[in-house]
């Protein structure tokens, strides 16, 4: 949806007497610093820096980090292409979350911000000193701009996220007001601050769907440097960067330069890390994390290895099934498939037992749903009742488990049963359907690590009699196919924040389900669901949201339509020993924004390279 200015006389009158109603009517402070969305910010107005960075760092050094696949766009917005990694750095945003609360945005291109009583608008005034990096000031007519351009033409997740907004006024040059289908979307004033705000005078003629190579124009600390296309890319620290003092910038972005590698291996790019042609490594496999981060470089402390934990929601990483498939339309075909996936047996000899089973679609939080429903869940469940999994209302969800000795008897004979219920049946020791078609489909990958891991599961499923096969493509076909739904298995991470809301519309609203593009990858459509999804959007409380997405987790849990897989409260991190780092790090981050490079050290390095 395009959302038009309103260009009337009458029009702007009406706008202008809104603005100043909302200025006498906002709630607390006449122009909030920040928002927060439950509670109050921990960070007062007039402070000076975040908590967790060293406000002196210095600036300085150029460091180098890996990337996967490749890159044929600067344009991450729209659905298509593969985005150059870093592009994130470029643009500022009207607000910016601090990660050491839940969920609190402070202004940044936004001075102030204005939320009335009645909830149903936001106004953003905007900071006179914003400027894009060609000199141009910031202005209202650029947001506006932006969020035509990103509902209309970006990713299905801009439509999704900012469904509720009905109009948008530009009241002047540095003030802009988002009005809202109701007051019920307590989370849109603060996600709206999270708008990228693009320049409207570098758009004017260029097609904003089209893939573009060309260095791209922002506001925010970094701009690209130099690139080869598809594989490196170098941003470069804004020297006159305009809010390099800002409160929500202070002590962060110290790097010189930056630039990406590109590797279509990660083994490959570990070996690029050991050989000192990479600074900095976030290693995602436990298998590498034990064995391969070892020698002389870790040993005498030229490298430094960590686990840093976080406390981070785990989401869900799953074997996600494509239900717009017929075989996997069926909740008890869906089940079958989870319980014959030995997690127990893959954590204890694939992983090195690093890792715990994810349980819940918020797991690792206060929003997992656990147990039987509370009194106040089932107000939310008891008007579907006739349209939920009985089971439900009676028994606690609860994920398949095995002794981890690889001996699943009891969990493939229960399996049997299912899919014997849904309609498969054994013919010569392969199942078929009552058309004596046989169960076979792929698990799509793009990391030929997952091999080792899916291959265990591989075996299971054709004790049952279905033949699955796996295929590893290249990232850029495996993003392609994801797009368009075109795979029938595939490995997927749902992430969670600490405070969901519109996000969850685009991961499982039914009216996403066929929007090329969307996070919908599983093809949810259920009307029960739908409205799980506003009740968590329109939650009044903390309580009410964790109540919320209890509800819906337990929903989505008994629905089968993910394998649950696992998660680790830590990063896992490596890097070189001229790396420092604030004495805090933030609870929702590794924070890496926030490290510097000791110079003197770095210098050694780099005598040693040559």
């Amino acid at each position: 949806m395009l959302i038009q200015q309103s260009t009337t006389l009458g029009r702007f009158i009406a706008t202008v007497a809104f603005f100043l109603l909302s200025i006498d009517g906002a709630t607390g402070k006449t122009e909030n610093h920040a928002l927060a969305m439950h509670g109050k910010p921990k960070y007062t107005d007039g402070f000076t820096h975040f908590d967790y960075v060293n406000p002196n760092a210095p600036k300085g050094g150029g460091i180098t980090r890996s990337a996967d696949g490749t890159f044929d766009t600067f344009n991450g917005f729209i659905p298509k292409g593969k985005p150059a990694a870093g592009t994130g750095y470029i643009y500022d945003t009207l607000t910016v979350a601090s990660h050491d609360e839940p969920f609190t945005q402070y202004g940044l291109l936004a001075k102030s911000i204005v939320v009335p009583k009645t909830k149903d608008s936001v106004t953003f005034i905007l900071n006179t000193d914003a400027r894009f990096h060609d000199g141009t000031p910031v202005t209202a007519t650029d947001v506006e701009f932006s969020f035509n351009a990103l509902v209309k033409h970006g990713r299905p997740f801009y439509a999704a996220y900012y469904a509720d907004v009905t109009s948008v006024d530009v009241v002047d040059n540095n003030t802009i007001t988002f009005h809202f289908r109701d007051g019920k979307n307590r989370e849109l004033p603060l996600i709206l601050g999270q708008l990228v705000v693009l320049p409207a005078h570098y758009w004017k003629g260029k097609e904003f769907t089209s893939l573009l190579l060309d260095p791209p124009l922002g506001s925010g600390p970094y701009k690209i440097a130099s690139f080869n296309q598809g594989k490196d890319v170098t941003i470069s620290r804004v020297e006159d960067y305009w809010a390099k003092d800002h409160p929500t910038r202070k002590g962060q972005f110290n790097y010189d330069s930056i630039r990406f590698e590109y590797y279509r291996d990660r083994t490959v790019a570990l070996e690029a890390f050991k050989s000192k042609s990479i600074d900095m490594m976030e290693e995602n496999s436990s298998k590498r994390w034990a064995t391969r981060y070892v020698g002389d470089a870790f040993d005498n402390g030229e490298i430094i290895k960590q686990t840093i934990t976080h406390e981070n929601p785990a989401g869900m990483q799953a074997f996600a099934m494509n239900s717009r498939r017929e075989r996997f339309q069926d909740s008890r075909v869906r089940q079958a498939l989870g319980l014959v996936f030995d997690f127990e047996w893959t954590n204890k000899n694939l992983f090195y037992g690093a890792y715990t089973r994810s349980t819940s679609y918020f797991s690792n939080s206060e929003l997992a749903s656990d147990g039987l429903p509370s009194k106040a869940e089932l107000a939310l469940l008891e008007p579907y009742r006739d349209d939920l999994p009985s089971e439900l209302f009676t028994e606690p969800y609860s994920i398949p488990k095995t002794k981890g000795n690889g001996k699943i008897r009891l969990n493939l004979r229960t399996a049997t049963k299912l899919l014997k219920q849904a309609g498969w049946t054994l013919h010569e020791g392969s199942l078929v359907n009552k058309d004596g078609l046989p169960f076979e489909f792929e698990i799509l990958l793009y990391q030929g690590d997952f091999k080792r891991i899916v291959l265990p599961y591989v075996k299971n499923l054709e004790k049952l009699g279905i033949t699955p096969t796996i295929k590893v493509v290249d990232v850029s076909q495996f993003i392609e196919r994801r797009r368009e739904f075109d795979f029938d298995m595939i490995i997927q991470t749902f992430a969670q924040s600490s405070s969901p809301g519109n996000e969850q519309r685009d991961y499982w609203y039914s009216g996403y389900a066929n929007h090329r593009g969307s996070r919908n990858i599983i093809g949810i459509k259920d009307p029960v669901i739908d409205q799980l999804i506003d009740n968590v959007i329109a939650a009044e409380s903390r309580d009410d949201l964790i109540t919320a997405c209890h509800a819906l987790d337990r929903v989505l849990l008994w629905g089968h339509y993910v394998v649950p897989q696992w998660h680790i409260s830590a990063y896992r991190v490596a890097y070189r020993d001229f790396f420092r780092r604030p004495e805090t790090t933030p609870k929702y981050s590794l924070g890496f924004d926030t490290w510097w490079v000791d110079q003197p050290a770095a210098s050694s390095k780099m005598q040693a390279k040559k």
